[in-house]
Protein backbone atom coordinates (compact mmCIF):
# COMPACT_ATOMS: atom_id res chain seq x y z
CA UNK A 1 0.00 0.00 0.00
CA UNK A 2 1.10 3.53 -0.74
CA UNK A 3 0.19 6.54 1.35
CA UNK A 4 0.41 8.92 -1.59
CA UNK A 5 -2.70 11.12 -1.61
CA UNK A 6 -4.19 9.16 1.31
CA UNK A 7 -5.76 11.43 3.94
CA UNK A 8 -4.31 10.66 7.37
CA UNK A 9 -5.67 12.36 10.50
CA UNK A 10 -3.09 12.55 13.28
CA UNK A 11 -4.33 13.41 16.75
CA UNK A 12 -1.58 14.99 18.83
CA UNK A 13 0.54 15.64 15.76
CA UNK A 14 2.28 18.65 17.29
CA UNK A 15 3.49 16.66 20.30
CA UNK A 16 6.89 15.13 20.91
CA UNK A 17 6.31 11.91 18.96
CA UNK A 18 3.50 13.23 16.77
CA UNK A 19 5.78 15.66 14.93
CA UNK A 20 8.00 12.78 13.80
CA UNK A 21 4.95 10.88 12.60
CA UNK A 22 3.75 13.91 10.61
CA UNK A 23 7.18 14.35 9.04
CA UNK A 24 7.36 10.69 7.97
CA UNK A 25 3.82 10.79 6.58
CA UNK A 26 4.63 13.89 4.51
CA UNK A 27 7.71 12.15 3.13
CA UNK A 28 5.47 9.28 2.05
CA UNK A 29 3.25 11.68 0.11
CA UNK A 30 0.23 11.47 2.40
CA UNK A 31 -2.17 14.34 2.91
CA UNK A 32 -1.93 15.02 6.63
CA UNK A 33 -4.65 16.51 8.80
CA UNK A 34 -3.18 17.38 12.21
CA UNK A 35 -5.86 17.52 14.90
CA UNK A 36 -4.81 19.44 18.02
CA UNK A 37 -6.40 21.55 20.76
CA UNK A 38 -4.57 24.75 19.83
CA UNK A 39 -4.05 24.90 16.03
CA UNK A 40 -1.67 27.86 16.23
CA UNK A 41 0.80 25.61 18.10
CA UNK A 42 1.01 23.28 15.12
CA UNK A 43 1.96 25.81 12.46
CA UNK A 44 5.62 24.76 12.67
CA UNK A 45 4.61 21.45 11.06
CA UNK A 46 3.54 22.96 7.73
CA UNK A 47 7.07 23.31 6.24
CA UNK A 48 7.52 19.55 6.69
CA UNK A 49 5.40 19.01 3.59
CA UNK A 50 4.59 20.62 0.26
CA UNK A 51 2.27 23.60 0.07
CA UNK A 52 -1.18 22.49 1.25
CA UNK A 53 -0.03 18.97 2.15
CA UNK A 54 -0.34 19.47 5.92
CA UNK A 55 -3.54 20.93 7.32
CA UNK A 56 -3.95 21.98 10.96
CA UNK A 57 -7.43 21.65 12.49
CA UNK A 58 -8.85 22.18 15.95
CA UNK A 59 -9.96 19.12 17.90
CA UNK A 60 -10.26 18.30 21.57
CA UNK A 61 -10.59 14.58 22.30
CA UNK A 62 -12.74 15.42 25.32
CA UNK A 63 -15.30 16.86 22.86
CA UNK A 64 -16.56 14.13 20.49
CA UNK A 65 -18.11 16.55 17.99
CA UNK A 66 -14.68 18.00 17.20
CA UNK A 67 -13.24 14.49 16.86
CA UNK A 68 -16.00 13.57 14.41
CA UNK A 69 -15.11 16.55 12.24
CA UNK A 70 -11.40 15.69 12.36
CA UNK A 71 -11.85 12.09 11.15
CA UNK A 72 -14.43 12.85 8.46
CA UNK A 73 -13.16 11.64 5.09
CA UNK A 74 -9.93 10.21 6.51
CA UNK A 75 -8.46 6.99 5.15
CA UNK A 76 -6.30 6.40 8.24
CA UNK A 77 -6.40 7.71 11.81
CA UNK A 78 -3.34 7.85 14.07
CA UNK A 79 -3.60 8.69 17.76
CA UNK A 80 -0.45 10.15 19.33
CA UNK A 81 -2.17 11.94 22.21
CA UNK A 82 -0.68 11.34 25.64
CA UNK A 83 0.33 13.12 28.83
CA UNK A 84 3.07 12.36 31.37
CA UNK A 85 1.37 14.00 34.34
CA UNK A 86 -2.07 15.38 35.15
CA UNK A 87 -3.01 19.03 35.25
CA UNK A 88 -6.33 20.87 35.07
CA UNK A 89 -8.77 19.02 32.84
CA UNK A 90 -5.95 16.94 31.39
CA UNK A 91 -6.41 13.77 33.42
CA UNK A 92 -5.05 10.34 32.52
CA UNK A 93 -8.53 8.85 32.35
CA UNK A 94 -9.94 11.64 30.19
CA UNK A 95 -7.02 11.77 27.75
CA UNK A 96 -5.49 8.32 27.52
CA UNK A 97 -8.51 6.14 28.28
CA UNK A 98 -11.77 7.83 27.28
CA UNK A 99 -10.07 10.05 24.71
CA UNK A 100 -8.56 7.09 22.88
CA UNK A 101 -11.91 5.30 22.84
CA UNK A 102 -13.69 8.39 21.50
CA UNK A 103 -11.22 8.59 18.62
CA UNK A 104 -11.73 4.91 17.80
CA UNK A 105 -15.51 5.17 17.98
CA UNK A 106 -15.60 8.26 15.76
CA UNK A 107 -13.22 6.61 13.31
CA UNK A 108 -15.46 3.55 13.12
CA UNK A 109 -18.58 5.65 12.59
CA UNK A 110 -16.80 7.62 9.84
CA UNK A 111 -15.89 4.42 7.99
CA UNK A 112 -12.15 4.68 8.59
CA UNK A 113 -10.49 1.36 7.76
CA UNK A 114 -7.13 1.77 9.48
CA UNK A 115 -6.06 3.09 12.86
CA UNK A 116 -2.73 3.19 14.67
CA UNK A 117 -2.81 3.87 18.40
CA UNK A 118 0.26 4.93 20.38
CA UNK A 119 0.26 3.34 23.82
CA UNK A 120 3.22 2.43 26.06
CA UNK A 121 5.16 -0.55 27.35
CA UNK A 122 3.86 -1.15 30.85
CA UNK A 123 0.21 -0.53 29.98
CA UNK A 124 -1.47 -2.60 32.67
CA UNK A 125 -4.91 -2.41 34.23
CA UNK A 126 -3.49 -3.94 37.43
CA UNK A 127 -0.64 -1.44 37.79
CA UNK A 128 -0.40 0.88 40.77
CA UNK A 129 0.22 3.73 38.31
CA UNK A 130 -2.75 5.68 36.95
CA UNK A 131 -0.72 6.37 33.81
CA UNK A 132 -0.27 2.64 33.13
CA UNK A 133 -3.90 1.92 33.99
CA UNK A 134 -5.16 4.58 31.58
CA UNK A 135 -2.91 3.30 28.80
CA UNK A 136 -4.38 -0.19 29.25
CA UNK A 137 -7.91 1.22 29.30
CA UNK A 138 -7.15 3.20 26.14
CA UNK A 139 -5.98 0.07 24.33
CA UNK A 140 -9.14 -1.78 25.39
CA UNK A 141 -11.34 1.08 24.23
CA UNK A 142 -9.63 1.23 20.85
CA UNK A 143 -9.93 -2.53 20.36
CA UNK A 144 -13.61 -2.39 21.35
CA UNK A 145 -14.48 -0.21 18.36
CA UNK A 146 -11.56 -0.79 15.98
CA UNK A 147 -10.33 -4.37 16.52
CA UNK A 148 -8.18 -4.02 13.42
CA UNK A 149 -6.25 -1.12 14.94
CA UNK A 150 -2.49 -1.46 15.38
CA UNK A 151 -1.22 -0.84 18.92
CA UNK A 152 2.29 0.63 19.29
CA UNK A 153 3.91 0.37 22.72
CA UNK A 154 7.24 2.23 22.98
CA UNK A 155 9.55 2.19 25.98
CA UNK A 156 10.88 5.57 27.17
CA UNK A 157 11.27 7.77 24.08
CA UNK A 158 14.24 10.08 23.63
CA UNK A 159 14.98 12.93 21.25
CA UNK A 160 15.69 16.70 21.31
CA UNK A 161 12.22 17.55 22.66
CA UNK A 162 12.02 14.71 25.19
CA UNK A 163 10.89 15.05 28.79
CA UNK A 164 13.29 12.37 29.96
CA UNK A 165 16.97 13.11 29.43
CA UNK A 166 16.20 16.83 29.31
CA UNK A 167 14.50 16.61 32.71
CA UNK A 168 17.44 14.90 34.41
CA UNK A 169 19.94 17.25 32.78
CA UNK A 170 17.95 20.28 33.95
CA UNK A 171 17.84 18.92 37.49
CA UNK A 172 21.57 18.25 37.47
CA UNK A 173 22.19 21.85 36.41
CA UNK A 174 21.30 23.12 39.89
CA UNK A 175 20.87 20.13 42.25
CA UNK A 176 24.06 18.83 43.91
CA UNK A 177 22.37 15.51 44.75
CA UNK A 178 20.11 13.41 42.51
CA UNK A 179 17.85 10.71 43.98
CA UNK A 180 17.77 7.17 42.64
CA UNK A 181 14.27 5.84 43.24
CA UNK A 182 14.58 2.50 45.04
CA UNK A 183 18.27 2.39 44.19
CA UNK A 184 17.91 3.05 40.47
CA UNK A 185 17.64 -0.63 39.56
CA UNK A 186 14.63 -0.30 37.22
CA UNK A 187 15.47 -1.35 33.65
CA UNK A 188 14.61 0.88 30.67
CA UNK A 189 15.08 0.47 26.92
CA UNK A 190 15.07 4.01 25.45
CA UNK A 191 13.91 4.26 21.85
CA UNK A 192 14.57 7.18 19.49
CA UNK A 193 11.56 9.33 18.56
CA UNK A 194 12.47 9.18 14.87
CA UNK A 195 12.42 5.38 14.98
CA UNK A 196 9.02 5.43 16.68
CA UNK A 197 7.71 7.80 14.00
CA UNK A 198 8.99 5.53 11.23
CA UNK A 199 7.44 2.48 12.91
CA UNK A 200 4.04 4.17 13.29
CA UNK A 201 3.97 5.14 9.62
CA UNK A 202 5.03 1.64 8.54
CA UNK A 203 2.19 0.24 10.64
CA UNK A 204 -0.18 2.50 8.71
CA UNK A 205 1.32 1.28 5.44
CA UNK A 206 1.41 -2.45 6.14
CA UNK A 207 -1.89 -4.33 5.94
CA UNK A 208 -0.30 -7.18 7.92
CA UNK A 209 0.03 -4.87 10.92
CA UNK A 210 -3.75 -4.66 11.35
CA UNK A 211 -4.83 -5.97 14.74
CA UNK A 212 -1.23 -6.44 15.91
CA UNK A 213 0.58 -5.07 18.95
CA UNK A 214 4.23 -3.99 18.72
CA UNK A 215 6.64 -3.16 21.54
CA UNK A 216 9.39 -0.71 20.62
CA UNK A 217 12.72 -0.49 22.40
CA UNK A 218 16.17 0.73 21.47
CA UNK A 219 19.29 -1.40 20.98
CA UNK A 220 20.37 -1.32 24.63
CA UNK A 221 18.83 -1.82 28.08
CA UNK A 222 19.95 0.48 30.91
CA UNK A 223 19.29 0.66 34.62
CA UNK A 224 17.91 3.96 35.89
CA UNK A 225 21.25 4.54 37.61
CA UNK A 226 23.08 4.05 34.31
CA UNK A 227 20.71 6.52 32.64
CA UNK A 228 21.45 9.15 35.29
CA UNK A 229 25.20 8.59 35.05
CA UNK A 230 25.13 8.75 31.25
CA UNK A 231 23.27 12.07 31.48
CA UNK A 232 25.85 13.47 33.91
CA UNK A 233 28.75 12.33 31.71
CA UNK A 234 27.13 13.96 28.67
CA UNK A 235 26.70 17.35 30.35
CA UNK A 236 30.14 17.16 32.03
CA UNK A 237 28.84 17.35 35.58
CA UNK A 238 29.51 15.39 38.73
CA UNK A 239 26.62 14.87 41.10
CA UNK A 240 26.02 12.53 44.01
CA UNK A 241 23.54 9.79 43.13
CA UNK A 242 21.74 8.77 46.31
CA UNK A 243 19.42 5.75 46.58
CA UNK A 244 16.07 6.80 48.08
CA UNK A 245 13.06 4.55 48.77
CA UNK A 246 10.13 5.48 46.57
CA UNK A 247 7.78 5.95 49.52
CA UNK A 248 10.18 8.50 51.03
CA UNK A 249 10.10 10.59 47.83
CA UNK A 250 6.32 10.69 47.52
CA UNK A 251 5.73 13.60 49.97
CA UNK A 252 8.20 15.74 47.99
CA UNK A 253 6.60 14.65 44.71
CA UNK A 254 3.18 15.60 46.09
CA UNK A 255 4.42 19.08 47.00
CA UNK A 256 5.92 19.52 43.52
CA UNK A 257 2.63 18.50 41.91
CA UNK A 258 0.80 21.26 43.80
CA UNK A 259 2.98 24.15 42.63
CA UNK A 260 1.64 25.87 39.47
CA UNK A 261 4.80 27.46 38.08
CA UNK A 262 6.54 24.56 36.30
CA UNK A 263 6.09 20.95 35.30
CA UNK A 264 6.87 18.70 38.28
CA UNK A 265 10.28 17.00 37.85
CA UNK A 266 8.78 13.86 39.36
CA UNK A 267 5.28 12.81 40.42
CA UNK A 268 3.91 10.16 42.75
CA UNK A 269 2.56 8.30 39.73
CA UNK A 270 5.97 8.25 38.05
CA UNK A 271 7.45 6.80 41.23
CA UNK A 272 4.89 4.00 40.94
CA UNK A 273 5.91 3.45 37.30
CA UNK A 274 9.53 3.00 38.34
CA UNK A 275 8.59 -0.07 40.37
CA UNK A 276 8.45 -2.12 37.15
CA UNK A 277 10.97 -2.56 34.34
CA UNK A 278 10.11 -0.88 31.03
CA UNK A 279 11.63 -3.15 28.40
CA UNK A 280 10.43 -5.09 25.36
CA UNK A 281 8.84 -8.42 26.26
CA UNK A 282 10.80 -11.40 24.99
CA UNK A 283 9.27 -12.64 21.74
CA UNK A 284 7.16 -9.53 21.16
CA UNK A 285 6.90 -8.00 17.69
CA UNK A 286 8.99 -4.86 17.53
CA UNK A 287 10.91 -2.33 15.47
CA UNK A 288 12.42 -4.90 13.13
CA UNK A 289 8.95 -6.13 12.18
CA UNK A 290 8.08 -2.56 11.21
CA UNK A 291 11.12 -2.02 9.02
CA UNK A 292 13.46 -0.36 11.54
CA UNK A 293 16.36 -2.81 11.39
CA UNK A 294 19.02 -0.58 12.94
CA UNK A 295 17.54 1.19 15.98
CA UNK A 296 19.22 4.46 16.90
CA UNK A 297 21.45 4.25 20.02
CA UNK A 298 21.19 6.75 22.85
CA UNK A 299 24.89 7.56 22.77
CA UNK A 300 25.73 10.01 20.02
CA UNK A 301 22.20 11.43 19.94
CA UNK A 302 21.64 12.87 23.40
CA UNK A 303 24.86 14.87 23.20
CA UNK A 304 23.42 16.74 20.21
CA UNK A 305 20.85 18.36 22.49
CA UNK A 306 22.04 17.95 26.08
CA UNK A 307 25.23 19.93 25.43
CA UNK A 308 23.32 23.11 26.31
CA UNK A 309 23.23 22.00 29.95
CA UNK A 310 27.01 22.13 30.19
CA UNK A 311 28.66 25.01 32.00
CA UNK A 312 28.37 28.12 29.84
CA UNK A 313 26.19 26.25 27.39
CA UNK A 314 29.18 24.41 25.96
CA UNK A 315 29.11 23.45 22.35
CA UNK A 316 28.33 20.37 20.35
CA UNK A 317 31.39 18.80 18.76
CA UNK A 318 30.47 15.94 16.40
CA UNK A 319 32.58 12.81 16.67
CA UNK A 320 33.79 11.15 13.52
CA UNK A 321 35.10 7.59 13.34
Amino acid sequence: MSLRNQLVTVFGGSGFIGRYVVQKLAQQGARVRVAIRRPEEGLFLKPMGAVGQIDIVQANIRMPISVQAAVKGADIVINCVGILYEGGAQKFGAVQARGAEVIALCAKEAGVKKMVHLSAIGADAASGSKYAQSKAAGEAGVRRHMPQATIIRPSVVFGPEDDFFNRFAALAAFAPVLPLVDGGHTKLQPVYAGDVGAAVVQAALDDAAAGQTYELGGPKVYSMKEIMQLTLDTIHKKRLLVPVPGFALKPLAFALELQPLFAPPITRDQIELLKADNVVTEGAKGLKDLGVTQPTPVEGVIETYLYRYRRGGGKFEPRFS
